[in-house]
């Protein structure tokens, strides 16, 4: 989850460094720290600042340094072992002061080693599982092993260590050199001309470059500002050809949006577009998948599916579930990725599992998708990042095309995941029993869906207005039921992430068994109530919580005169088919959360405690 970014080359390493950081600050900002190398007096030395808090925290306190060395590496922190302080800070180095490594991941027997360098003499600063790295390395070319160079030692230590890591490591000894490594941790590398960033995310370098190298699971790469080398812990050689980055800076900017959320919010027309575009053919009532094409034929004889994600990607998954039993008649069933390993599931020879995952490198649904693998089952995969983890590892998978997300709460991907998964639905649906009248249906109502959206975002000042009614209340429910219980869960998600406020979601079926209890006058309820097979249903809900003196807001569809007279506030929204009412109801509660939080004074696209990518378990 944290970030990282290191840099070998003719430039000056400090100014591409905090550059890159800054972009992947998303990723953890508890603290950030870097370490350059340069020549001073004659002798190569390793330049070092830490900060807690925000990179410009750090940024300033380099503002009075003239940092030189084309060499270096940074980290902004999301913490695991130890607290916030500087100490825990990365870079961290051994006791010598020679190797400077920055870490993500998590080393799991760190105890158990740290015990071991400690009693033969090493001094421990932090209280991290990453400082045990550099010891250990330090311990290696101490020895009488006759290991000197810092690509063997770290091999050696490697084969050492339980966890998972995405590691990059500089030594004084050896000023013109960079080693990567990636263990279940994302790492990639960006090749430009005569220079290399290695980064924990393709967004650090897209300024300088767009060819990419992916880093495998168990991969080093050696740079110089001349060359690289790719090799396995076994030192052998890899040929890999760099890939060409689809997104561009611009991508990764706010262009004149206060927030990146508010940003990607508004960017879901064109996101759904990308996602939708050249996989319709609408006269003949079918989606074309090509990423699918080289499992098709195992694909009709599926008879059950398996999915896993995790948070926004998991509640995309769900309303997935309901579109696949009802439309393509396959049984589904969707487990929090976290969980999927830790119970049994049972497997058929004829199931599918399908992972989610905007980023492809959330690590517990590489877990799960791993634990699928290993049991046999043909594996799919949604994903928004080329190239990365999940994408290389399923057998075969539907790129998402909406660029980068920064916004720690995920806005555009779950939008899109779910048009995907209608796209999914579509392509298997008519496989089997689906007509060709049912097909062109779906597939002219998923042509809509990017204008429809448009008319979503002209609620925006209406919205905005209602958060500033709400803004002072602490607890919120979110009711939905059947397509939209997803979408209430969702919604309430949203709220929790970027204001801190307690919000459940809830099936709105299951209100009487418990939760009413809690509705009075200063517990709101946000409840879609569109016109759909459930609408009956969610109007005796509505009247359950008034009778409680319970406010209500309102996700209606345009032209239901009949709730106006039963909520407080209504925000209304374009007919759609059922199956797609989450795309349009979604947008408005992404919309009320970015308000509430801004409103209530937090910065919504950092949110306390989160990082927007979750690679570790």
């Amino acid at each position: 989850m944290c970030g990282i970014v290191g840099y070998v080359g003719k430039q000056k390493a400090a100014p591409i460094l905090l550059d890159g950081i800054k972009t992947l600050e998303y990723r953890g900002y508890d603290s950030a720290g870097m370490a350059t190398l340069a020549v001073e007096s004659g002798k190569w030395e390793v330049e070092s600042a830490k900060a807690t808090g925000r990179v410009f925290n750090l940024e300033n306190k380099l503002k009075s340094r003239d940092l030189s060395g084309n060499l270096g590496i940074v980290h902004s922190r999301w913490a695991t072992h130890g607290g916030v302080t500087e100490a825990n800070a990365h870079p961290h180095t051994d006791c010598q002061k020679n190797i400077w490594l920055v870490h993500n991941g998590i080393i799991e027997n760190y105890k158990e080693l740290k015990n071991e360098l400690a009693a033969s003499g090493h001094k421990f600063l932090s209280e991290t599982d990453t400082e045990v790295l550099t010891h250990l390395i330090e311990g290696i070319m101490n020895n009488e092993s006759g290991i000197k160079d810092l690509e063997s030692a770290v091999r050696l230590a490697l084969k050492k260590v339980k966890g998972t890591y995405g590691l990059a490591i500089i030594d004084r000894r050896e000023p013109e050199k960079l080693v990567a490594v990636r263990n279940f941790s994302p790492l990639l590398l960006g090749v430009g001309k005569g220079e290399y960033i290695v980064a924990s995310d393709a967004s650090a370098v897209i300024r300088h470059t767009r060819k990419i190298i992916y880093l495998n699971d168990g991969e080093m790469a050696v740079l110089t500002a001349g060359q690289h080398r790719i090799s396995n812990l076994d030192n052998q050689t890899i040929a890999r050809d760099p890939e060409e980055l689809e997104w561009t800076m611009e991508d990764a900017q706010k262009g004149g949006y206060p927030h990146f959320m508010l940003k990607e919010i508004f960017e879901q027309p064109e996101a759904l577009e990308n996602s939708l575009r050249g996989r319709l053919i609408p006269g003949e009532g079918l989606a074309k998948l090509g990423g699918l094409e080289i499992i098709k034929k195992e694909l009709r004889n599926v008879e059950r599916i398996h999915i896993a994600a995790c948070g926004t990607a998991y509640y995309a998954g769900k309303v997935g579930e309901y579109m696949l039993e009802e439309y393509a008649g396959i049984p589904t069933e969707v487990d929090i990725a976290s969980e999927f390993r830790y119970r049994k599931p049972v497997f058929g020879k004829n199931d599918l599992m399908l992972v989610i995952s905007q980023s492809g490198e959330t690590a517990d649904t590489l877990g799960a998708l791993r634990e699928a693998k290993e049991k046999g089952l043909l594996t799919a995969g949604i994903v928004n990042v080329v190239g990365s983890t999940l994408a290389r590892e399923t057998d075969a998978g539907v790129y998402q095309h909406i660029g980068p997300e920064i916004g720690v709460a995920s806005t555009k991907a779950f939008t899109s995941q779910v048009a995907i998964l209608a796209l999914f639905t579509l392509f298997l649906g008519r496989q089997r029993a689906m007509s060709l009248v049912v097909g062109n249906r779906i597939a002219e109502e998923l042509q809509k869906l990017p204008d429809l959206a448009r008319e979503v975002l002209k609620n925006n000042d209406l919205i905005k207005d209602i958060a500033k009614k709400y803004k002072k209340y602490n607890n919120f429910f979110y009711l939905g039921r059947k397509y939209n219980m997803p979408t209430a869960l969702e919604g309430s998600l949203k709220l929790k992430e970027v204001s801190y406020v307690h919000a459940e979601g809830y099936g709105a079926g299951e209100m009487k068994h418990g939760p009413i209890a809690m509705i009075d006058e200063n517990f709101p309820s946000i409840v879609i109530v569109t016109k759909d097979s459930v609408y009956e249903k969610m109007i005796s809900n509505i009247q359950e919580i008034k009778a409680r003196r319970g406010p209500v807001i309102a996700i209606a569809t345009e032209g239901d005169k009949e709730v106006t007279s039963l909520v407080d506030d209504v925000i209304y929204i374009p007919k759609t088919l059922e199956m797609l009412t989450p795309v349009l109801a979604t947008i408005p509660l992404q919309l009320f959360a970015y308000h509430f939080g801004v409103l209530r004074g937090h910065d919504v696209d950092k949110p306390r405690n989160l990082a927007k990518s979750v690679t570790v378990e």
